[in-house]
């Protein structure tokens, strides 16, 4: 499956935050920066995390939830579907890292078309990621 980059440009409350979020946890490389923006290769797509100095130091982006197989779901919300191994390894790295998990790691829509695993948690400005992982991503990823 040839799967073309996104690009998606997101407001952060702190450059520095973002970096060490991005940069330093998820090990995403910097690209291009500014003072009020700077640009992450997320796992082969780009992302640019925009200063809002709107949200101040203690505020995070305002967010809904929506009800998916019993939680509630943070939308918006961004991310990227890994491989179940490298899924397993960032959840580990997350957990010792004591991210607070606003849905924790387990298996949604299990025995159904679509099953996958699934986690949640939030940049420190308050953007919702979401990471998740097929046995069969070409067959399951769009599956009905």
């Amino acid at each position: 499956m040839q799967l073309d980059p996104f690009h998606l440009a997101f407001q952060v409350r702190d450059i520095a935050e973002a970096r060490a979020f991005y940069g330093g946890l998820l090990g995403c490389s910097e690209g291009r920066s500014d003072e009020t923006w700077v640009d992450f290769n997320f796992f082969g797509h780009q992302v640019v995390c925009h200063l809002n100095p709107a949200i101040g130091p203690e505020g995070s982006v305002a967010a809904h939830v929506n009800p998916v197989d019993g939680h509630g779901v943070p939308v918006p919300h961004f991310g990227v579907v890994l491989t179940m191994d490298r899924w397993q390894a960032l959840a580990e790295t997350l957990r010792e890292n004591e991210i607070q998990f606003v849905i924790e790691p387990y298996i949604r829509f299990k025995g159904q078309p679509g099953e996958q695993a699934t986690m949640f948690f939030l940049d420190p400005s308050g953007n919702a990621l979401e990471f998740k992982a097929f046995r069969d991503v070409e067959n399951q990823l769009f599956a009905t």
